[in-house]
């Protein structure tokens, strides 16, 4: 039962669900529109101080980016 984030096309919300059925709709809770887009997560975890992504690498530390959005890495 995994957790995805989703971005909505009509209001611009982003938000997570508990996804049970990878075939049922999807709407967002804020205007209620199916209109949503699966974003792409990276698992991490907390390793010491950092985070690490699930490709070992310290999130945003080597990619040169501005921010993880922007880490084609990621």
């Amino acid at each position: 039962m995994p957790i995805y984030e989703y971005d909505c096309e009509k209001c611009g919300r982003e938000f997570e669900l508990l996804v049970f059925d990878r075939g049922a709709p999807v709407n967002c809770p804020a205007c209620g529109t199916g209109k949503v887009i699966k974003k792409m997560s990276v698992f991490s975890h907390k390793s010491e101080d950092n985070f690490v992504s699930s490709s070992g690498a310290s999130s945003c530390s080597g990619c040169g980016a501005s921010s993880c959005s922007g880490c084609s890495s990621a």
